[in-house]
């Protein structure tokens, strides 16, 4: 497996990073929003597979290299085999776990190639350490943490120019931020607005940014950038009870 297309790799520790970032956005999407097709593909009657991640935001399950000592670190094998013999939530959790130890490995793997030194490593792992692990994406962890900074608002505010709560409205659980209001209101509008900049997308684990459109699963009650799961404000307009693509496809396996 090629560390970058054309055979380029990295080689300071921001070029590592966005290596690092685009490999973990595409293994977030396949257990997250292409988690059907994912689960589809890791047959247990498949010989060892593994679940790799591409610096252009792709995934694919395949045959682990052949070469050894290979390119680059390999993922874990036998992805495939636990999959029937575990809850589904579990083993997806357990896969994410180990995509989190490969992504680590790529990582510092180029650090060691390249001669990185102490300052450089320092900075690659302070960059790494600011998002969230695909374990704290996927299992949900990292949404919990953000609720848990505190605040003077209530967990569920209902006040303009924050995140919407969750209704039966579609519009209310799709939103954009308002235009500014009047002063007396910012002070706590701001606290709101740090309150929410701490959630995470649950397909591609960025923050919430207030010019972004997102929306709420009513089941489990992640919020989800509109691009990410192919909404826009006016499809969500029409749509009574939202099911984020993980959810719908639990349901449709059930």
């Amino acid at each position: 497996m090629e560390g970058m297309p054309g055979g380029y790799h990295p080689r300071t520790p921001e070029e590592v990073f966005r290596d690092f970032r685009g490999r973990r956005a595409g293994m977030i999407k396949a257990l997250t929003t292409d988690v059907e097709k994912f689960y589809q593909q890791c047959d247990p009657e498949k010989e060892n597979l593994c679940l790799y991640g591409f610096p252009n935001e792709t995934w694919e399950v395949t045959l682990p290299a052949e070469e050894v000592p290979p390119e680059l670190p390999e993922p874990a094998l036998g992805i495939n085999f636990a999959r029937d013999g575990m809850d589904e939530k579990d083993w997806l959790s357990l896969v994410a776990v180990h995509s989190d130890a490969w992504l680590l490995s790529v990582a510092f793997y180029f650090g060691a190639r390249f001669g990185f030194d102490k300052e450089a490593r320092k900075q690659l792992f302070h960059m790494i350490n600011g998002l969230p692990t695909i374990y704290e994406v996927v299992t949900g962890t990292a949404k919990k943490q953000s609720k848990e900074k505190p605040t003077n608002s209530s967990s569920k505010s209902n006040k303009t120019g924050s995140k919407p709560s969750r209704q039966s409205e579609s519009h209310t659980k799709a939103s954009k931020m308002p235009p500014p209001k009047d002063e007396e209101e910012s002070e706590g509008e701001d606290q709101d607005e740090e309150e929410h900049g701490n959630t995470l997308c649950g397909a591609c684990g960025d923050n919430y940014a207030n010019d972004e459109f997102w929306i709420c699963c009513d089941i489990c009650e992640r919020w989800f950038h509109g691009k990410c799961v192919r909404i826009t404000p006016a499809r969500a307009e029409h749509i009574k009870q939202y099911k984020c693509p993980a959810c719908s496809n639990k349901r449709a396996r059930a």
